[in-house]
C-alpha cells in the first residue's frame, strides 16, 4: 500500500515541477510571485503527504478489523438480494419455465425462492409459488422440497403445520431462541398417522389437497373397465439391499438402474414400500396387504405398480426382506453383503388395472399414474405377522367421475 502510495506522491512532484517550469517561463519577469506560487505548492504536497499517510494507516488498521459473523450473513443476504432486485432474473427464469409443460416440484421451489429474493417473504406471488411447490412435492423422495415450500411460508407469516421431520432441521436454531419467540410462531410440527386424531380423516386440516383434491388414492377397483393401449415392461437390477423404517411403513430403498417402461415412457424405479392391509381394493375386497414400487420419470411424473400379496404360502424374497429389517427407525439400514433384486416381488402375469390417482399419504400429490396388477402374489400368515405395522392402509376414495382401464 505504501509503495504506491509513494508512487503517486512522485508523480505529483513531477507534475508540480514541470507546471513550475512552466510559470517560471511564462513569469520570468515576476520572479518574486513565483516564489510564493511555488512555495504554495510545496505546503499542498506536504498537505497531501500527510493526508495519504494517514489514509494509508487507517486501511492498514482497516484489514485488523474483523466483521460479526452475524453482520456478515446479514450484509451478504442483503447483497444477495440487491443483486436480483432488478427482477430480470426472475423474469428471465419464469419466461423460460413458461416454455416447459410441467415443472418438477424441484424446481417450483427454486422458482419461488427466486421470488422471495426479488419480491419480498410478502409477496402474493411468492407465497402462491411456494403453495404449489408443497402441493406437487412427493412425500417419500422429496422431502428437502416439502421442508423448504412450509419453512419458507411459516417464515413468511403464513398459518402453515410444519412437518415434524422438517423441524427436527431447525432444532438447533430453535434451541436458540427464547421462550416468547417459540409462543408466537405460526408453525407447529404435523404428526400424521393411521389412526384417531392423526389418522385419514383428518389430513385434509395440515394437508389440503388429501380432503379437497378429486383424484385422490386408493380406489376400489371395480368394473366395467375399457381396454387400455398400454404396456409394461420392467427392467429390475440386482443391488444392495437398503431397508429404512419410516414411521409409517417399511421401505426398501432401490440403487439407480432398475426402470420401468410404459409405452416408450421410462421411468426409473425410486422404492417400493408396504401398506397393511392393502390400500386398493379390488371388487370391494382388500388383499391382505400391498407393495407399492415408486418410479419416477426424468420430466418428473410419477407411477406407481401395485401388487397385492394374499395370505398363503411363504414368500422367499419377503423372508429376505424380513430377515434384515431395520433396527432403528428413521435410518437407512444396509445389511452387510446382501443383495435384493425387486423383480423377485412380481407375478408371472402384468396385467393390470390402471387409473390417474395420488399419493396415498400427505401430502397426497395428485398426478400419480397406478397400475394395480391383477395377479396377487403369496405371503404367509407368520410373515404377514412380523410386519412391524398393524394397520397402515389409507381407506378407499372417492372415483369422482375417473376411468379405469385393463391391460395386459
Amino acid at each position: 500500500m505504501k509503495k504506491y502510495l509513494r508512487l503517486i506522491l512522485e508523480i505529483l512532484l513531477g507534475i508540480c515541477l514541470v507546471a513550475t517550469a512552466t510559470l517560471a517561463y511564462w513569469n520570468f519577469s515576476s520572479k518574486k510571485h513565483l516564489n510564493e506560487q511555488v512555495s504554495e505548492l510545496s505546503q499542498q504536497i506536504d498537505e497531501m503527504k500527510e493526508s495519504m499517510e494517514k489514509a494509508s494507516e487507517e486501511a492498514e488498521a482497516a484489514k485488523e478489523v474483523k466483521p460479526e459473523p452475524e453482520n456478515s450473513a446479514i450484509q451478504e443476504m442483503e447483497a444477495l438480494k440487491a443483486a436480483f432486485a432488478n427482477g430480470i432474473v426472475l423474469q428471465d427464469v419464469e419466461t423460460l419455465y413458461k416454455a416447459q409443460k410441467a415443472l418438477s416440484a424441484e424446481r417450483q421451489v427454486g422458482l419461488a425462492s427466486l421470488k422471495l429474493l426479488t419480491k419480498g417473504a410478502q409477496d402474493e406471488g411468492t407465497i402462491a409459488a411456494y403453495q404449489k411447490a408443497l402441493e406437487m412435492a412427493e412425500w417419500s423422495n422429496r422431502l428437502q422440497t416439502v421442508c423448504a415450500a412450509q419453512n419458507a411460508l411459516a417464515a413468511a407469516g403464513q398459518k402453515v403445520k410444519v412437518l415434524s421431520e422438517c423441524k427436527k432441521s431447525t432444532d438447533k436454531d430453535a434451541e436458540s431462541k427464547d421462550d416468547s419467540a417459540k409462543k408466537d410462531d405460526k408453525a407447529h410440527a404435523v404428526h400424521w398417522g393411521y389412526e384417531g386424531d392423526n389418522g385419514p380423516e383428518h389430513w385434509g386440516d395440515a394437508f389440503p389437497v388429501c380432503g379437497k383434491g378429486k383424484k385422490q388414492s386408493p380406489l376400489n377397483i371395480i368394473g366395467p373397465f375399457e381396454k387400455s393401449k398400454e404396456t409394461l415392461s420392467v427392467d429390475y437390477k440386482e443391488g444392495p439391499l437398503k431397508m429404512l423404517n419410516n414411521g409409517h411403513t417399511i421401505q426398501v430403498n432401490v440403487e439407480p438402474g432398475s426402470s420401468l417402461t410404459i409405452g416408450k415412457e421410462s421411468f426409473d424405479l425410486l422404492q417400493f414400500h408396504f401398506h397393511r392391509p392393502s390400500e386398493e381394493q379390488i371388487d370391494g375386497k382388500n388383499a391382505s396387504m400391498v407393495a407399492h414400487f415408486v418410479h419416477k420419470s426424468k420430466e418428473g411424473k410419477l407411477a406407481v405398480i401395485g401388487v397385492m400379496l394374499n395370505e398363503g404360502k411363504d414368500s422367499a424374497a419377503i423372508k429376505t426382506l424380513w430377515a434384515n429389517l431395520p433396527p432403528k427407525e428413521g435410518e437407512e439400514f444396509l445389511p452387510a453383503k446382501v443383495t435384493f433384486n425387486p423383480a423377485s416381488m412380481l407375478p408371472k402375469d402384468m396385467g393390470f388395472y390402471n387409473y390417474e390417482g395420488s399419493l396415498t399419504t400427505p401430502p397426497c400429490t395428485e398426478g400419480v399414474q397406478f397400475y394395480i396388477l391383477k395377479s396377487p402374489v403369496d405371503i404367509s400368515k407368520q410373515q404377514l405377522a412380523k410386519f412391524p405395522f398393524k394397520l397402515n392402509a389409507r381407506p378407499v376414495q372417492s372415483l369422482n367421475g375417473r376411468k379405469i382401464t385393463a391391460g395386459g
